[in-house]
This record gives C-alpha cells, structure tokens and sequence, in this order.
C-alpha cells in the first residue's frame, strides 16, 4: 500500500516566515501600500467634514495605517503571502477595469493635489428667481441633433486631449473640455443690434464663431450636449453662460487635478476653480467665453435662473 506523505503545514509557514529584521520592513511596506487604495475608497464614501488644512484627511489616513498596522503584524508568519494576495487583487482589478495599479496612482494623485490645492467653491447666489429670458427661442436655438454640431465637437475632440491617457471614467468631460477649448479660442465678441436681442442658432454661429453671451452659451450647450455632456444655462443680470455638470466632489477633486495638470496647465496656472454647487449637491463649472480655462472666474455671481439641459 502506498503511504502518502503528511503536509508539514508548520514546515510550510516556516519556510515562506520572513526574518527579523526585514519583517517590520516588509510590513510597513504592505501597510502603505494597502493604505493608499483603502483610503481613497473609503475618503470618497463618507461625507467630507471640510477641517481646517484638510486635518480630517490625515487623520482618516492615519487611523488606516493603525489599523492595517495591527493586523499585519498579526499575519507577519504569512507575510508573503500578504503580498502575493495584494498583487493579485490589483492585478485582478487592471485586468476586468474596474480598480487596479492605474486607478490607485490617478485616484491618489487627485487627492493628493487637492490637498495642497483646493477648488474655489462658489456658493449658489440666488437674489430672485426669474423666468429664463427667451427660454423658448434658445432651447430651438440649441440644435444639439444637428450633424454639423456634432461633427463640429468630434472634430475638437480629435484636435485637442485626444492623446491623454488613463481616466476613462472622465472621457466625456474630457472632451468637453475639447470642446470648450475649441470654442473659446475662436470666440469673437459681437454685439446684438440696439434695441433687439438677438439669438442666433448653434449652427448659425459655427460660420464665424462670433456673438454675444447667449450665442457663445447656445452654441457651447449644444455641442456638449451633442457628444453626451450635461450642460446648463445660467442667467445673471445682464449676462448668460453656460456650464458643465461634473458630478460629485470626488468626481471634482479628479478634474481638478485634470485641469491644473494635464489639460489647461499654462491656462489655470495659480489660478482657482470657480463653480456651484446645486441644490442636489452636484458641481456645475463654469464654461463662459471670459473663462481661459474650465471653471475659469465668473463674470457676474447672482444667479437669476438657471436652464438645465438633460
């Protein structure tokens, strides 16, 4: 009869052991390593209390590293395989998309940046809320289904940010930002004539690029909106401009750090974010013709109205 040889569990545990003093080395390692991605999970689901330098943030950070702390040293006698089973998460993650190497190294540059440079939060400064002027007439005007819109914004897509790598999740906005880009260093300032407001079409003003503010909106909103954006108008005493739908303040905190460093560097150089946050708490920056970069400063604050286009 054959015998079959008993596994020495004891001898296996003590051969992947690995000795002092490289143990507590390895361990602090793995313990920065987990932290890293466990931290930007669990910042972007709990309710950001908004500390003064951003306390709260270090101290999450912290707790974190306590905590893994502890419980890597109660698996030290296993460590390697600690770190065989953290790879093959993340390598796991890269592999089906959803959360791997290069999701950790995005989502903690964007905090990371937004740490040490926080978006200018502008609060929604609402005097009296006012029927939309022409509401109507520029909801016609916004000819988003028009072929010439939407091979106007694919062409800006092709012409700016295509190259940009990584932040899948951030295409959209991305080509947006294109978009912006594209309108706004071509945008000529017209004037309507006196005594008439005059709205020209999205298509109208593709010929010249040339309008007033609610020309530059219409023809903003309507491309955006042609290649899936989420784009809004907004009414202020005397003026009208558009703005994009971002998200949430973790979906901020990514496209701030889009901005500043990737797409608009030289643009939005020391400069600040200017957006609203609405009544849903979602961010909407701002896209006007005075803007040079995305969330560029407002021409004028109180809001008197605002139209969404869904």
């Amino acid at each position: 009869m054959i015998k079959i040889k008993e596994i020495n569990f004891q001898g296996i545990k003590q051969r992947f052991q690995v000795k002092k003093p490289w143990d507590d080395v390895i361990i602090f390692i793995l313990n920065i390593l987990i932290a890293i991605p466990l931290f930007i999970i669990v910042h972007q689901n709990l309710i950001n209390p908004n500390w003064f330098l951003n306390i709260d943030r270090v101290v999450l950070f912290l707790l974190i590293i306590v905590i893994i702390q502890i419980i890597l040293r109660f698996l030290r006698t296993i460590i390697l395989f600690c770190i065989i089973l953290y790879l093959l998460v993340l390598v796991y993650g890269s592999t089906i998309g959803n959360y791997g190497f290069n999701s950790v190294f995005e989502d903690y540059n964007s905090i990371m940046y937004t740490m040490s440079d926080n978006p200018y939060p502008q609060d929604i400064i609402i005097a009296k809320l006012l029927p939309f002027p022409n509401k109507s007439k520029i909801i016609n005007a916004i000819e988003y289904q028009n072929p010439k819109i939407r091979n106007f914004a694919i062409m800006a897509t092709s012409k700016h940010f295509k190259d940009v790598k990584g932040y899948s999740d951030y295409r959209t906005i991305i080509q947006c930002f294109a978009v912006f880009k594209e309108i706004n260093s071509r945008w000529n300032y017209v004037s309507d004539p006196k005594a008439r407001d005059y709205i020209a079409t999205a298509t109208e003003s593709l010929l010249y690029f040339s309008g007033d503010c609610d020309d530059h909106s219409i023809v903003m909103a309507a491309s955006i909106k042609s290649i899936g954006g989420t784009p809004r108008l907004i009414h202020t005493t005397g003026h009208i401009y558009p703005e994009i739908l971002i998200g949430s303040l973790t979906d901020l905190e990514k496209v701030n750090f889009l901005i500043k460093n990737v797409l608009f560097v030289n643009e939005s150089n020391e400069n600040k974010l200017h957006y609203h946050v609405d009544e849903r708490g979602q961010i909407w920056m701002n896209l006007d013709y005075t803007a040079k970069y995305p969330g560029g400063p407002f021409l004028s604050e109180e809001i008197l109205g605002a139209l969404t286009l869904d």
